[in-house]
């Protein structure tokens, strides 16, 4: 009796083990790639995090202005900016994760309509992009309320065509159906508004290049 119920045991506990260990496991791997797979497989790409704004101003563009090759984001809550006087590399930034060298952190800025320093960084930010020859949009010379946000609107990317076509020899055309294919509709069609992913959008870029 004692030897029958000690078999039962053990063999109860090794089947225990093989569906909590393995079958669960797999299972649950098998149904979030098949049902949730962005989630799943994170937010981080070979080129940075999905989910973090990260600064484009610095990507080199051979034969023309830094950053000019690719789409850019709208500027973190810390900077830089675009003068020498903030950035000594002379860029604006959209990298909340290292500021002027010092590590950032999340928030807004707080500054309010009537601060000196947020006249001057808008201006400085709008100098920029007239300077690649685009008319920008308020989002892509003010910060997000968190300072890193990942993405812009169709807009956004729409008026920086321009430039990246100038430095990169793709049509225009091209670059409107790559602006088209990567837009987000709102969340259950009336949650929000419509956006681009920048990474993703210069992932895709670069592999139409």
């Amino acid at each position: 009796m004692i030897a029958h119920l000690r078999r039962a045991l053990t063999l109860g506990i090794i089947v225990i083990v093989i569906v909590l260990t393995f079958v669960y496991a797999f299972a649950g791997t098998g149904i979030s790639q098949l049902l949730f797979k962005n989630q799943a497989n994170g937010s981080i790409t070979a080129r940075g995090s999905t989910l973090i704004g990260q600064n484009w101003s610095r990507t080199v563009c051979p034969g023309h202005p830094m950053g000019s090759c690719v789409f850019q984001g709208r500027p973190d809550a810390l900077g830089p900016y675009a003068s020498a006087k903030s950035n000594p590399a002379g860029h604006p930034g959209d990298d909340p994760l290292v500021a002027n060298g010092v590590p950032g952190e999340s928030g807004a800025t707080n500054l309010g309509p009537r601060s000196a320093k947020l006249k001057a960084d808008t201006e400085e930010l709008i100098a920029y992009w007239h300077s690649r020859g685009v008319d920008p949009t308020p989002d892509l010379v003010t910060t997000s309320g968190s300072g890193l946000d990942p993405d812009i609107t169709p807009q956004d990317a729409i008026v920086q065509i321009p430039m990246v076509s100038r430095a990169t020899g793709v049509a225009p055309s091209a670059l409107r159906r790559l602006i088209a294919k990567e837009t987000q509709g709102a969340q259950l069609g009336f949650l929000g508004s419509s956006y681009i992913d920048v990474l993703r959008l210069n992932e895709a870029l670069a592999k139409l290049r």
